[in-house]
C-alpha cells in the first residue's frame, strides 16, 4: 500500500448560501462604501508594487554584485599593452554596449530568468525541469506516485507535436541521456570554477587602487593584501549571510550610483563623443582596423558580461519582475554611464588604460570610491560563494557529488546554505590563482573562458527547455539559439586563442571537478542498478514465514537502502549471516526527486510488504534538490507516525472491497480510495491513498484470506481489532528500541571489464567513497543504534 498526504481545510459551505441577498445588498451599497472599497484596492495595489522595489532593491545586492564589479577590470584586459588609436576606444565601448544589450539584457533577463524552477535558477534546475517533462533521469528510481506531488509541476503535450517527438528523441537511447547529463555537468563545473575566478579577480582588481596612489609600491603587497581579504571573506562563510545581508543592498546600490555618477562627469569633463559608440558601424571599423588583435580583444570586452551566469543561478529568493525591474532601472542604465565615463577619460589619458577606472575618478572621492569598491567586490565574491554551495548542494541531490557536509546557516531561508568541504578547496584554489598569476590579465583570461563556457551550456539546454516545457513554435526556438551562438561562439573564438595566457586554468579546474563528478554518478548508478537485478524475490520471504526462519526479537530494525521499490539484497545477506531479527522491519528509502522541494505532508510513502504477520513495511522519505535531510529530531518521529496512520487508514479500507487477489508473479493489483481524518484543530486532511501491495516483481494479499468469506460488517468489526492489536504491537516494539541497520557497500568491477572501468570503479570512485562522508553521518544515525552491514558487489 502507498499513501501520499495533502492537508486541505474544508470550507463551510454555508459560505456559499444566500449569494442572491449579498448580490442584492451590493447593488443596494452606498456611494461612500464604494469609494471606500476603491481606496482599499488602491492601497492593495500601492502596497504591492512597494513590496515589488523593496525586492528589487534587495535583489541588487544577491543577484548584480558580480556584474556591478566589472568595471574594475573591462579596459585593462581589453587593451592590455597601449592604445595606439582613440577610435579603437569608441569601437571597444560600442562592443561593450551590445554585449550588455544582447547577453543579460535580452537573453537572460528577459528569457532565461523566465526558465527558473519555482524560483530556483541555475543548470541544475533547468536539468530538473527537463526530468519532470522527459524520462531522461540516468537514475531509474522514479515512481508514478512522485507525478503526484503538488511541486510536481509539468505540461502535457500532443503525442504527434514537435515537443513530443523531441521527448522520444532523447528517450529513445541511454547515450543521449548520458550526453544531456555530461553537458549540465560542465555547466555546473565552470560555475564552480567561477565561484574560484570572482574573488581572485574582483579582489585583486579593488585592492589594486591601493598602488594607483603609490605608484612606487611594489605588485606583491597588492597580492598580500587581496589573499587577507580572501582569507577573510572564506573564513566568515560558517556564519552565514542572513546577519549581513541586509547591507548587501545598500553597497551594491551605492557602487552603482558612484560608478554611474563618476560615468557622468568624465563625459561631461574629457569627451562627450564617445556616446556615439551607440552606433554599431564603430564595431564594424573596430575589427577592420585592428585585425587579429580586435578580434582577441573581444576576450577583455567579454568581461564586461561576467556575472550575468551568477544573476541566474543566484535568482532564489526574488520573483522575476523585481529582478527584471532592479536591471532595466538600475544597473543598465548605470553600467552604460560607468563604461562611457571610463571611455571618454581614455581618449585623452591613451597611457592610463591599465588603471583606467581609479584613475578616471575624480580626487576629492578616491578613497571613499575605493572603500566601496573593496566593500562591492567583498559582495560580489559572496554572491557567487553562495552560488556555488547553491549549486553543489544540486548536484549532491541528483547524485552527482560525493557526499559532503551540508549546513544551513538561516533559520529563514532555505536556500542560505554552507558547505565547509567545498569553502577551503575554493579558498585554497582561489589564493593559488591570485598569488599565481598576481595580475588582472591572466586571471581575466581565465575568467573569459569559464564564462563564455557557462552561456553556451546554457543556450543548448534553453533550446530543449523551449520545446519540450514552453512548446514554443519552431522558428522561435530556432531565431534564439541562433543568436545566442552566434554572439557566444564568436566570444569563445576569440577566447581560445588565449588559452595559453591563463585560458587553461577553468579548463583544468573544471575537467578535475568533471572528473570526479562523473564517475560518482556512474559509480552510483551502477551501484543502484546492481541492486535493482539482485533483489530478493518475494517467493524467497514468503517461504521464510512469519518468522523469516530466524528468532523475532523485540524492536524496530530500520534498514536503509536506496531501492524505492522491493526487498534489496543487503536484507538477505543480513538474515543469513545473522540468527535474530526484529519484531518489525522497515525498509527506508531517502529519495531526492526532481523538485525543489518536497512538502512536509507529502514527505513520506509508506507501503507493506508481505503478510501482515510478517511485520514488514517500506518507507520512502522523498526531498527536493533545494531540501536538506539535516539532523532533525522529528524525523524518526515522522516516519513512525506515517506508519501508524498508514495501519489505521489500511485497516479502514478492508471493508470496500468484496474479494481477495492473491498473486505473486502477475500483474499489478490495484484499489484505489479516499480516506478523511480530522486532526486535532478540527480541520480535515484528505488523503489519497493507492493500496497497491506490490512491487515490481511481486503482489502480495491485501488481507489476509481469514477475513474473505465476512461480510462487510464483520469484516470492519474485525479490521478495528486487528488495527488496534497491530498499533499496540507496533508501539512495544518502538518502546523496546530502534536500530538502523546501514549497508557498508564496497563496489569492485569484475575481473572482464576493460580497464578504464576499473581504473574508474576501483581507484577513483572507491578513493572518493573513502574520504566522502559516511551514510550514517549523512542520516544523523547515533552510534549506539547503528549496525553496519558489509558486502562487495561486482559491477
Amino acid at each position: 500500500m502507498e499513501m501520499a498526504s495533502r492537508v486541505e481545510i474544508d470550507e463551510d459551505s454555508d459560505n456559499n448560501k444566500g449569494s442572491m441577498w449579498d448580490l442584492d445588498q451590493k447593488l443596494d451599497q452606498p456611494m461612500d462604501e464604494e469609494a471606500g472599497r476603491l481606496r482599499n484596492m488602491y492601497r492593495e495595489k500601492k502596497s504591492s508594487a512597494l513590496l515589488l522595489l523593496r525586492l528589487a532593491f534587495q535583489s541588487l545586492g544577491v543577484v548584480y554584485g558580480d556584474l556591478g564589479t566589472s568595471p574594475l577590470y573591462v579596459f585593462y584586459n581589453t587593451f592590455p599593452g597601449t592604445i595606439e588609436d582613440p577610435e579603437d576606444v569608441v569601437g571597444a565601448l560600442s562592443l561593450i554596449i551590445y554585449s550588455l544589450t544582447l547577453i543579460p539584457l535580452l537573453k537572460y533577463v528577459f528569457v532565461v530568468c523566465r526558465a527558473n524552477d519555482n524560483g530556483q535558477g541555475g543548470t541544475f534546475a533547468l536539468y530538473s525541469l527537463l526530468c519532470r517533462h522527459a524520462k531522461i533521469k540516468t537514475i531509474p528510481n522514479q515512481h508514478r506516485t512522485d507525478e503526484e506531488l503538488t511541486t510536481y509541476s509539468r505540461s502535457t503535450f500532443h503525442e504527434q507535436s514537435f515537443a513530443a517527438k523531441t521527448k522520444r528523441w532523447l528517450e529513445r537511447h541511454v547515450s543521449r541521456k548520458n550526453a544531456l547529463l555530461i553537458l549540465v555537468l560542465v555547466g555546473t563545473c565552470m560555475v564552480i570554477g567561477d565561484g574560484i575566478l570572482t574573488p581572485a579577480i574582483s579582489v585583486l582588481s579593488a585592492a589594486g587602487g591601493i598602488k594607483v596612489d603609490h605608484p612606487n609600491m611594489s605588485n606583491d603587497v597588492v597580492v598580500v593584501v587581496a589573499v587577507v581579504i580572501l582569507v577573510g571573506l572564506f573564513s566568515m562563510q560558517h556564519y552565514g549571510t542572513d546577519r549581513v545581508s541586509w547591507l548587501f543592498a545598500p553597497i551594491v546600490l551605492l557602487w552603482f550610483l558612484v560608478i554611474g555618477g563618476i560615468g557622468i562627469f568624465n563625459i561631461w569633463k574629457y569627451d562627450s563623443s564617445v556616446l556615439k559608440a551607440f552606433s554599431p558601424v564603430y564595431i564594424f571599423r573596430y575589427f577592420k582596423r585592428g585585425g587579429k588583435e580586435g578580434w582577441t580583444s573581444l576576450g577583455g570586452i567579454m568581461l564586461s558580461i561576467t556575472g550575468t551566469e551568477a544573476l541566474f543561478a543566484d535568482l532564489a529568493h526574488f520573483p522575476v519582475s523585481a529582478v527584471q525591474l532592479a536591471f532595466t532601472v538600475v544597473v543598465f542604465p548605470c553600467l552604460l554611464l560607468a563604461y562611457s565615463g571610463q571611455a571618454a577619460y581614455l581618449m585623452t589619458h591613451r597611457d592610463h588604460v591599465v588603471d583606467a577606472f581609479y584613475r578616471s575618478i575624480p580626487d576629492s572621492i578616491y578613497w571613499p570610491v575605493f572603500v566601496i569598491a573593496t566593500a562591492a567586490a567583498i559582495v560580489a565574491s559572496q554572491a557567487t560563494i553562495s552560488a556555488t554551495f547553491s549549486i553543489i548542494k544540486q548536484a549532491l541531490a541528483h547524485g552527482c557529488f560525493p557526499r559532503v557536509k551540508v549546513v544551513h546557516t538561516s533559520k529563514k531561508f532555505l536556500g542560505q546554505i554552507y558547505v565547509p568541504d567545498i569553502n577551503w578547496i575554493l579558498m585554497v584554489l582561489c589564493i593559488a590563482v591570485t598569488a599565481g598569476f598576481k595580475n588582472q590579465s591572466q586571471i581575466g583570461n581565465a575568467y573569459g573562458t569559464a564564462v563564455v563556457i557557462v552561456m553556451l551550456v546554457t543556450t543548448l539546454i534553453m533550446t530543449l527547455i523551449m520545446i519540450l516545457v514552453w512548446r514554443c513554435h519552431w522558428i522561435l526556438v530556432l531565431l534564439f539559439t541562433g543568436l545566442s551562438l552566434v554572439v557566444e561562439c564568436t566570444y569563445f573564438s576569440a577566447v581560445l586563442f588565449k588559452v595559453d595566457q591563463g585560458g587553461w586554468v577553468p579548463l583544468v579546474i573544471a575537467a578535475a571537478f568533471l572528473l570526479i563528478m562523473y564517475v560518482w554518478h556512474y559509480g552510483t548508478v551502477k551501484r543502484y542498478e546492481f541492486e535493482m537485478h539482485s533483489k530478493v524475490s518475494m517467493a524467497w520471504i514468503l517461504g521464510l514465514g512469519p518468522s523469516l526462519g530466524l528468532v523475532r526479537v523485540p524492536g524496530i530494525g530500520l534498514v536503509y537502502t536506496e531501492l524505492a521499490s522491493g526487498v534489496p539484497h543487503i536484507f538477505s545477506h543480513f538474515i543469513t549471516n545473522l540468527p535474530a531479527i526484529h519484531s518489525v522491519v522497515v525498509f527506508v528509502c531517502v529519495k531526492y526527486l526532481p523538485v525543489y522541494t518536497v512538502p512536509e505532508e507529502e514527505r513520506f510513502l509508506v507501503k507493506r510488504i508481505g503478510p501482515k504477520s510478517f511485520h514488514m513495511f517500506r518507507c520512502v522519505a522523498r526531498y527536493g534538490y533545494k531540501d536538506l535531510h539535516k539532523k532533525d529530531d522529528d524525523f524518526e518521529k515522522k516516519l513512525f507516525d506515517s506508519l501508524f496512520l498508514f495501519v489505521r487508514l489500511e485497516s479502514m479500507m478492508e471493508g470496500f472491497s468484496d474479494s481477495d487477489e492473491y498473486s505473486l508473479y502477475g500483474q499489478q493489483t490495484e484499489r484505489s480510495g479516499d480516506g478523511l481524518l480530522n486532526n486535532n484543530n478540527g480541520n480535515t486532511i484528505s488523503f489519497n491513498i493507492d493500496t497497491t501491495i506490490s512491487s515490481v516483481d511481486s503482489i502480495v494479499p491485501v488481507r489476509s484470506p481469514m477475513h474473505a468469506n465476512l461480510t462487510v460488517r464483520s469484516s470492519g468489526q474485525v479490521s478495528s481489532q486487528t488495527e488496534t492489536d497491530e498499533l499496540e504491537f507496533l508501539n512495544s516494539c518502538r518502546d523496546a528500541g530502534v536500530v538502523h541497520i546501514l549497508g557498508n557497500t564496497v563496489v569492485r568491477a569484475r575481473r572482464d571489464a576493460r580497464f578504464y572501468k576499473k581504473i574508474a570503479i576501483d581507484y577513483v570512485y572507491a578513493f572518493l567513497r573513502k574520504i566522502c562522508r559516511e551514510n550514517s553521518v549523512i542520516f544523523n544515525v547515533p552510534h549506539e543504534c547503528l549496525l553496519n552491514v558489509g558486502q562487495i558487489f561486482y559491477v
